[in-house]
């Protein structure tokens, strides 16, 4: 697998917006505080699944720059051979948004998609630890990622990956009754240092 990296805005982002990010939803999370500050997940089966496509509900890759100063995000994306795996998108140093924290040492995981017939064989994984290394040599300490209660395969995937759920907001999507913002965050730190 190769990981190509470019701008925002560049040719690669409308090849990048076409791998979709549709998900079933079959079940969703509850939080419970823990006393030592950390959330206790519990999962609950829905009795009617549904489909959320996050690109359908207006937040495509297409209009980022239009509503962001994109100039310092990364925009990265797997492939084998010529097929395309999948993507990922950084962003970073953009006064003004509030995901960043006001926080030069911080980088979110703005998106990231695995096209279907590619998941759950890496590409994420690949993805994930790709943007790792970007913010790092950026100076960044933490990676920090949003996902929903209603998306578990990504927060088990956030929470394998060494992630830390810190923030839990019942009231962060009043388009979206039901479901509820999940902040992560991954510490980071550089293993030549480190070992």
């Amino acid at each position: 697998m190769r990981i190509e990296t470019a701008g925002i805005p560049s040719s690669l982002l409308v090849e990048y917006a076409t791998i979709p990010i549709a998900f079933e939803v079959t079940s969703a999370l509850s939080t419970q505080n823990s006393t030592d500050r950390s959330f206790v997940l519990t999962e609950r089966h829905l009795d009617s699944p549904y489909v959320k496509d996050y690109d359908a509900i207006g937040d495509s890759p297409l209009d980022w720059a239009a509503r962001f100063d994109t100039s310092q995000w990364v925009l990265l994306v797997a492939r084998a051979e010529s097929r395309r795996l999948g993507g990922a998108t950084v962003a970073f140093g953009t006064p003004g948004l509030d995901m960043l924290e006001g926080r030069s040492d911080l980088a979110v995981l703005w998106d990231i998609r695995v096209a279907p017939a590619s998941r759950g064989q890496g590409v994420g994984r690949a993805l994930f630890e790709a943007s790792e290394a970007w913010a790092l040599a950026r100076g960044c300490h933490e990676l920090k990622v949003e996902t929903q209660n209603i998306n578990v395969p990504a927060c088990r995937f956030y929470a394998a990956l060494g992630c830390q759920l810190r923030v839990v907001r019942d009231d962060a999507y009043p388009q979206c009754p039901g479901e509820v913002q999940f902040l992560w965050y991954k510490a980071l730190r550089d293993s030549k240092a480190a070992g």
